[in-house]
């Protein structure tokens, strides 16, 4: 769930941080829950800026960024392919329970924290009267007619299912999706502009033209005049509501030519002014020559620099969310600091927030008064209050909020990673959503003596039919607007989850087992019969091993290949441990191997051997050797079964990994970011390590390796990222195919859409790929004239991170944003 707060950065469009995760609590009885603080040092939370890039290079490498039109287009030649095959089947439709008894290992899990039932991370949210939307990160929008209690997904078959911003236009009910996630974070998509939908969701057209792709939308708004604006990475548009075919009007993007200068955090319309007076902010993340707010009093035909005066610097303004009081009289800011984020050597109290202000006269002019900061917050009941180096509003450039209540203007919701409320207009707040419930005055009385609390790090709000509902990394909560006493979980039936990997294997008791490593939502358990999935596992969840034929022995990761393993299915009461860590990182929780990997990937790969279920190999900097130990392998920082076997160089990072007995291959890259980007392949076939050179092979990233079954000499390479006119000198292909251990390549990538590709499994004499923009398959064996084909219907369209084979010879696909979805081959 929540060992680590989100990395940052927009995929395929711009670089940034990522926090680190905070010191493990000791192990113990549930009685000592209130030992999990977070007490990382605030220089921690910014020492790996690459590691936040990582998800985004993988497919913009060796550039830094993707036209959007390049997604569009793979889509279109996707949709080209003959499709074979039966219908995908949803394995994760059972509601994902964080909370999960029996599943309490005193280190690694956070059952208990109180977040209940999980979903994916959610970006929008609208209603129309009683009809709710929700906007997910990779989920695209779902709809609920029953306020929440089921949901149903509404544009699986779009372009994109990556969500900025929704609004329901009031003069005709229409709703306006914007595309492109605008949180900067690591796994976020660009989009392809607005999409309208006249009918509740049924159908949905694009509004304007191609002048949005590759855009992330923060904000879509509504003057009450008929016209329509959209705050976006490149800049303020506008638009009549009524006229959806013409292109978008540019009305704000100041210092053209300059990096980071167009990025429109929010934009508001000031009520009572009849759609005249107009609000935006210039609000990148770590500042911009034109940070800053922009007033435009004639509809936005014209926009002017205003100073800020009073409380905010207005030389230091990064992401700011906007808020007007009903009537227009009072202006809230929420303003995070580029400062503080630009450097956090100088920072000492973990945060990069720079407060919530208010303006009486309702002009950004100001003047600005200060009414909440970190401290104020940290003392409100925050579940952050002890930490150090991690208060309030240390992800403030990724996760924020803002909401004020239509009918008093003093009371105000607040979203950080937490959620907080006024009702004085901030002289005093409530933590109303702790960041967890690990550490308050309640877990002292066992961890479920405390109330349910939503999921940390907050994206959405929304004030509707006397409800105040929210939207965050777990999914969508709600409450009453006034004198609420409690949350309720609106997740049961939301199945946006963001998968990395998935594994699978038979139970001693019959039955299969899978398991799978998310974003910022642990590792997934789904047990044969139950009526829900579990989490043992917290955090990030990274890759998997789970042994075939005992699917209660698994190797799970959390991040920067910190390994821990189970053998009885991370079943615990809380005081025994069901995990035992046993990574070589030097990113380990518990203790610092001697030597460990310094250069491990944000999410690392390791493999088990096929031929032998207890040989793995992980992979950093170097390659590493449990010598074949399994689930008996232990690491110290004294001892370790671990052993370095090859090391790929300094400033390397291993990417895939494929093992088959004595044989191994490896993909690397270093530097692994658009300056110098390289990448290449060692193995050891043949009996000694060396590179491999093959000038066929593209320099892009390297995001699988796999080897035949039957023979280690036949190897597979699966390059992510794009070719041809997208990627200039990239090298052209995406699946290549090796008879000669490496010496020789054919690219049998044929017919395939040019997308990022992410795995490849060989099953029943087939080649079977997942990608960017669906599962594609061809007969093996097919050579430079491979012909690929679409694998099944019913598949959304979220990105494929990983594919693996059950032991009953079934594909699961585990998608970044709609779970792990099921098919079998014929």
């Amino acid at each position: 769930m929540r060992r680590h707060l989100l990395t940052s950065l927009v995929a395929l469009a711009v670089a940034g941080t990522f926090l680190t995760p905070p010191a493990l609590a000791s192990s113990g009885t549930a009685s000592r829950s209130d030992e999990r603080k977070l007490t990382e040092d605030a220089k921690g939370n910014y020492e790996a800026l690459e590691s936040a890039d990582q998800y985004a290079e993988a497919r913009s490498a060796p550039g830094d960024t993707i036209d959007a039109a390049a997604y569009l287009a793979a889509r279109t030649a996707a949709g080209a392919l003959p499709t074979v095959g039966g219908a995908w089947q949803e394995v994760t439709s059972k509601p994902y329970d964080s909370d999960a008894h029996g599943y309490r290992d005193p280190v690694w899990s956070n059952s208990g924290g109180g977040s209940g039932l999980v979903g994916g991370r959610v970006t929008a949210l609208a209603a129309d009267g009683s009809t709710l939307y929700m906007g997910a990160a990779d989920g695209g929008v779902w709809k609920s007619t029953d306020g929440g209690t089921t949901w149903a997904p509404l544009t699986d078959d779009a372009a994109t299912l990556s969500i900025g911003a929704l609004a329901v236009d009031p003069a005709d009910h229409s709703l306006w999706v914007g595309t492109g996630e605008s949180n900067t974070s690591s796994d976020g998509y660009a989009g392809i502009g607005v999409l309208r939908s006249t009918d509740g969701g049924a159908t949905f057209h694009r509004v304007g033209g191609a002048e949005l792709n590759n855009a992330l939308v923060s904000r879509v708004v509504f003057d009450g005049q008929g016209n329509v604006y959209l705050a976006t990475s490149v800049g303020l548009y506008k638009r009549s509501a009524s006229d959806v075919t013409s292109p978008w009007t540019l009305v704000l993007k100041p210092c053209v030519g300059q990096a980071d200068t167009t990025f429109i955090s929010d934009v508001a319309v000031r009520p009572g002014t009849h759609g005249r007076t107009v609000v935006a902010v210039v609000g990148w993340r770590g500042g911009s020559a034109c940070n800053g707010f922009y007033v435009s009093n004639d509809g936005g035909a014209s926009f002017t620099r205003t100073t800020a005066t009073g409380s905010i610097n207005d030389a230091q303004i990064g992401r700011t969310t906007l808020a007007y009081s009903a009537d227009g009289a009072k202006l809230y800011a929420l303003v995070e600091s580029s400062t503080l984020f630009n450097h956090p050597s100088a920072n000492q109290g973990g945060t990069t927030l720079m407060g919530l202000f208010a303006a009486s006269g309702g002009t950004p002019a100001g003047p600005w008064n200060t009414i909440a900061e970190t401290g104020k917050l940290a003392d409100s009941g925050s579940a952050l209050q002890a930490s150090r180096g991690y208060s309030p509003g240390v992800q403030s450039w990724y996760n924020q909020f803002l909401a004020v209540d239509p009918a008093d203007s003093n009371h105000i919701y607040l979203g950080l990673e937490e959620v907080y409320e006024t009702t004085d207009g901030g002289s005093t707040w409530t933590t109303i959503a702790p960041y967890w419930n690990f550490g308050l005055p309640c877990a002292k009385n066992g961890l479920d003596a405390c109330p349910p609390t939503p999921h940390s790090d907050q994206h959405a709000v929304m004030i509707t039919d006397g409800r105040v509902y929210i939207g965050n990394d777990g999914g969508v909560y709600s409450r009453a607007l006034r004198n609420a006493t409690g949350w309720t979980d609106h997740n049961a039936t939301l199945r946006t989850l963001q998968y990395y990997f998935a594994g699978a294997g038979r139970l001693p008791a019959g039955g299969t087992a899978i398991w799978g490593g998310l974003q910022d939502n642990g590792v997934s358990l789904l047990l044969p019969g139950s009526s829900t999935m579990v989490s043992p596992f917290g955090g990030d969840g990274g890759d998997v091993i789970v042994d075939p034929n005992n699917a209660d022995r698994a190797v799970v990761e959390y991040t920067g290949l910190d390994m821990a393993l189970t053998t009885n299915g991370g079943r615990s009461d809380g005081t025994v441990p069901s995990f035992r860590e046993m990574t070589p990182s030097c990113y380990a929780y518990t203790y610092t191997p001697s030597p460990c990997d310094p250069n491990p990937r944000f999410i690392a790969p390791f493999r088990a051997d096929p031929d032998n279920v207890n040989h793995w190999v992980a992979g950093g900097r170097y390659v590493w050797d449990n010598g074949g130990k399994g689930w008996d392998t232990t690491c110290s920082g004294t001892s370790c079964d671990w052993t370095i076997v090859h090391d790929t160089g300094a400033g390397h990072s291993i990417t895939a990994i494929a093992v088959k007995g004595g044989v191994t291959y490896v993909g690397w890259c270093g530097p692994c970011n658009a300056p110098g980007f390289e990448a290449g392949i060692d193995t050891n076939a043949g009996g000694t390590w060396h590179r491999i050179s093959a000038p066929n092979l593209p320099n892009r990233f390297i995001n699988a390796l796999v080897i035949d079954p039957a023979n280690a000499s036949h190897v597979y390479a699966v390059y992510n990222g794009f070719s041809r006119r997208w990627t200039d000198d990239a090298g052209y292909g995406h699946v290549f195919e090796s008879t000669d251990a490496g010496a020789t390549w054919t690219d049998i990538s044929g017919n395939l859409p040019d997308t990022p590709s992410d795995d490849l499994v060989v099953a029943n004499g087939k080649l079977v790929l997942g990608t960017d923009v669906g599962v594609f398959v061809a007969a093996a064996g097919g050579g430079a004239g491979t012909t690929w084909s679409r694998l099944g219907t019913a598949l959304p369209n979220a990105s494929v991170n990983d594919l693996t084979v059950t032991p009953d010879g079934a594909i699961l696909a585990a998608t970044h944003g709609r779970g792990i979805w099921q098919i079998t081959l014929s």
